[in-house]
């Protein structure tokens, strides 16, 4: 599902009045998940699940072509855990 289907399936549950409040609506959401995200490093929905900031380290890696020793770069991810409540859905 992409975003606009996302927005649409907002829209389907007529708790807007048109498919740019549910896209408003959408846009708040993710801006929120994002701020909590760099304020906090972490965003929990209970029954949903927990959004956290992943810091990766750097490390030695080999080249798979040449095999040749390489430095791979520190990194920071987002991840996603689901909660119990929606695991227990999608089972």
């Amino acid at each position: 599902m992409n975003k606009g289907e996302l927005v649409d399936r907002i829209f389907e549950s007529k708790e807007f009045e048109s498919k740019a409040a549910a896209e408003r609506a959408l846009k708040a959401i993710l801006e929120s998940i994002e701020a909590g995200l760099k304020k906090d490093q972490k965003v929990q929905i209970v029954g949903f699940g927990t959004f956290a900031v992943k810091h990766y380290p750097a490390r030695d890696g080999v080249k798979p072509g040449t095999r040749e020793p390489m430095r791979i770069p520190a990194r920071t991810a987002v991840g996603f855990k689901a909660g119990q409540d929606l695991k227990s859905k999608l089972s």
